[in-house]
């Protein structure tokens, strides 16, 4: 089967002031086969849905007849607005009108790095609308879920030339092992991620969550993830530690642990 078309649509709320619309792009393959929950997958920061984890869940959908739904965040891969511009909030806002109005029935979401953090953030979010029993996410894939990274793994590990270059221009240009140029961190982002760090508190899901992190993840450290499950309020959590596995965990091998993980949840 050819892989989808991509399709875009608006995303803007006019009622909240500078939150202009932007052209979200999404490709989205149907289900063939009816009565399994369909796939909704979240790239991580300055990622896009081209990426070895999304393609290779595509062609997992393809093969078992799956609905199948990736897309860009604004300022990622080929969604319209401007990078700099992103926050927290905008990119869950957006996260939440393509679950809402591009995805039907059960999904399991797969979130990667920061689409770790904003998947849970999205399904508190959805839990919000509809009540627990409602909600249609039924499984969690969390890669290297890099939870409160804007306060825990930027604005906390800057050191004070970072800090003051932040304050004295507004971004931080971070030096990136995983990408052509620096991480470009506004503060705007790391003061809007306040209103959307998870701290300490228990997190209630409504579903199962299946963690998968590499002990070698120079990005987001392994222990936070054994944090994590622990905060997790229900039961049916497992953390699969990859013991010389990156941040990435794009390797053949990493990328079977993805869909074996995906199978598992569709097995309970």
């Amino acid at each position: 089967m050819s892989a989808p078309q991509k399709q875009t649509f608006l995303v803007g709320n006019p009622l909240v002031e500078g939150d202009h619309p932007r052209e979200i792009a999404f490709k989205q393959r149907l289900a063939a086969k009816a009565g399994q929950p369909g796939l909704f997958w979240m790239n991580g920061y300055k990622s896009n849905m081209e990426g070895d984890k999304a393609q290779c869940l595509d062609e997992w959908a393809t093969e078992n007849g799956a609905a199948f739904t990736r897309f860009d965040y604004s300022g990622h891969g080929v969604s319209g607005g401007d990078f700099l511009d992103g926050t927290i909030s905008r990119w869950l806002a957006e996260s939440l009108a393509v679950f809402d109005e591009k995805t039907d029935g059960p999904q399991i979401i797969c979130g990667s790095s920061m689409g770790g953090w904003l998947a849970l953030l999205l399904t508190r979010a959805h839990i919000a609308q509809v009540g627990l029993e409602k909600s249609r996410i039924k499984g969690l894939v969390l890669i290297a879920p890099a939870i409160d990274m804007t306060k825990v793994l930027m604005w906390d590990n800057f050191d004070e030339a970072a800090k003051a270059e932040m304050a004295e221009t507004g971004i931080f240009r971070r030096p990136s092992a995983y990408d052509d140029g620096p991480y470009e961190i506004t503060a705007k982002l790391i003061e809007d991620g306040k209103a959307h760090l998870l701290g300490d508190d228990l997190i209630e899901t409504g579903c199962p969550v299946h963690i998968l992190q590499g002990v070698k993840d120079d990005a987001v450290p392994w222990h936070s993830s054994v944090d994590l499950v622990a905060r997790l309020a229900r039961d049916d959590v497992k953390l699969t530690l990859v013991k010389d596995g990156d941040h990435r965990l794009s390797r053949p091998d990493d990328l079977k642990l993805l869909i074996r993980a995906v199978e598992n949840l569709l097995e309970r």
